[in-house]
């Protein structure tokens, strides 16, 4: 036994009385020196991907007008995993057209039992199909392969399960009004989350009887292609999911085009300043989910091996690319040494590297584009005085991948605060009051979510409802359910998605 395990417990003042530990609490983790992880790769060998994808357009995939594709790359690798159609205006009226001819003439003209049945018969696919989905996912996106199938997919199927029961209900869900669908629907998701933002959309828009145009992200459009191949397989009426793929202009044919009754978005919240603007003046209705700033807030009384799992699972899941992400650690004076000291120390075992290996803690950036925005930031964080501490892994040679980082003496005024990075990058500030800790809380444009640790159930609602912020997580962080709404206040976006709530944009109510 070292000489350190050897030592007495210590002994913490708490409010003036000491306060015994663990002989424990302390200590390092050093798995490193017992033991070395063997990989376990995820096999991809039984998943097929076409060298080339088309639009699906009207039930069937379809070449693009001007012949262009565009290419997607695996970011673990740097290799092109495929190519893929860049759609034109004369692609997505194409879309819409057909997306308004299924509507009036097909979708519209079922039963809400009908459409249930089949959104439900999508959920069970997506189920049937879980573990390729999964390692599409995260061969097109770069993130880890236990989050690609222990949380996106299942999750995906959940929302369309819950969506499902909903289409025969609607009155229920909006009792003394008459409900009717909107219309077309245009949706376009961002690239950290492909398949979970397409459920989050496709879902209660077919459940209130819409039909969709949607567009994936230039950068991990293959998912939303493999549902396209359920759609079809699953004998959806040819028309009502559509779905064409390009870049941010593709985006903006849809966002404008006059026969689109309806536009979700979910992406950063300099486009969406954009699309507001774009709809200012006309009667489409819309939902925007964008970026964020969470603030993380932990008490002294916070359980403190718990709240450290929390700021790990808060930050550093799907690579700290998630809008929601507790990207500030706002942490009373008390406790900020031993806790910052533990973050560190748990910090040291996260393993960087190939995604599709099941040990795989944080995968791949997403794109060269966006590691090239991270590494900006980690020199904008330096230059502003701030320091920096990245753990020790190795990490790939190949391939776009950034170890986990905190910033301490961090300021409010510093851009590493106050703007979204939107990669794996932890700012940690102090506080003394509860007070204090709500008002930096707040003090960001952003306000999409955040986090409550204590073990006073007093605190937590006491924080909680002065943290402005469309979703506030009490000792924990990053949880999801198809029954809870999500979305933000200020520059975070308008609109809610997901349970009750999720139905509104997509109906209209008389």
């Amino acid at each position: 036994m070292s000489e350190q395990q050897e030592e007495t417990p210590i002994e913490e003042k708490t409010n003036g009385s000491p306060k015994p530990t663990s002989p424990n609490s302390d200590l390092k983790l050093d798995f490193a020196s017992f033991w070395e992880y063997s990989s376990a790769p995820e096999s991809s060998d039984h998943v097929e991907i076409p060298d080339r994808y088309d639009h699906f357009i009207d039930g069937k995939f379809t070449s693009p007008v001007k012949g262009r594709y565009m290419k997607s790359i695996n970011p673990a690798s740097e290799d092109v995993l495929t190519e893929f159609a860049e759609g034109t205006s004369e692609d997505v009226d194409k879309a819409v057209k057909a997306a308004r001819k299924a509507y009036e003439k097909t979708w519209s003209k079922l039963s809400a039992r009908e459409r249930g049945k089949y959104i439900f018969r999508l959920a069970r696919m997506i189920q049937e199909r879980s573990r390729e989905l999964a390692i599409t996912e995260t061969l097109d996106g770069g993130k880890p392969i236990r989050e690609s199938r222990d949380v996106d997919v299942p999750l995906s199927a959940a929302y369309f399960f819950y969506y499902a029961g909903w289409a025969d209900k609607l009155d229920y869900a909006f009792p003394g009004r008459k409900v009717k669908p909107v219309g077309v629907c245009g949706q376009i998701i961002p690239w950290n989350f492909p398949l979970l933002m397409l459920s989050w959309k496709i879902a209660p828009a077919l459940a209130a009887g819409n039909t969709v145009v949607l567009k994936p992200a230039e950068s991990t459009p293959v998912t939303a292609l493999k549902f396209a191949e359920i759609c079809r397989d699953a004998g959806l009426p040819d028309g009502v999911v559509n779905i064409v793929t390009g870049a941010g202009q593709t985006g903006a044919e849809i966002v404008n085009h006059p026969d689109v009754d309806k536009i979700a978005f979910t992406g950063s919240t300099e486009v969406g300043k954009i699309i507001q603007k774009s709809l200012a003046g006309t009667d489409k209705k819309f939902t925007l989910e964008l970026g964020g700033k969470g603030p993380n807030i932990v008490f002294e009384d916070a359980p403190i091996d718990q709240t450290v799992e929390g700021i790990i699972n808060a930050i550093f899941f799907n690579q700290g690319h998630v809008c929601c992400a507790g990207s500030r650690l706002l942490v009373q004076e008390g406790i900020s040494e031993r806790l910052v000291n533990k973050l560190k120390d748990r910090m040291e075992t996260l393993i960087v590297g190939d995604p599709l290996d099941k040990n795989t803690d944080i995968g791949a950036i997403n794109s060269k584009a966006q590691y090239d925005k991270i590494n900006q930031y980690l020199e904008i964080g330096v230059n502003e005085g701030a320091a920096m501490y990245q753990s020790s892994c190795n990490i790939p040679e190949r391939g776009f991948f950034c170890r986990p980082t905190i910033f301490t003496d961090v300021s409010q005024s510093n851009r590493i605060v106050q703007e979204e990075i939107f990669g794996p990058v932890l700012t940690i500030q102090t506080f003394r009051t509860p007070d204090e800790a709500v008002e930096k809380a707040n003090n960001t444009p952003y306000g999409l979510a955040g986090g409550v640790w204590t073990d006073k159930g007093s605190k937590i609602f006491n924080a909680g409802q002065k943290v402005r912020s469309g979703v506030v997580w009490s000792n924990t962080y990053n949880k999801f359910d198809p029954t809870s709404p999500f979305g933000g206040y200020k520059e975070s976006g308008i609109g809610r998605e997901g349970g009750l709530h999720g139905l509104y944009p997509y109906v209209t109510l008389s």
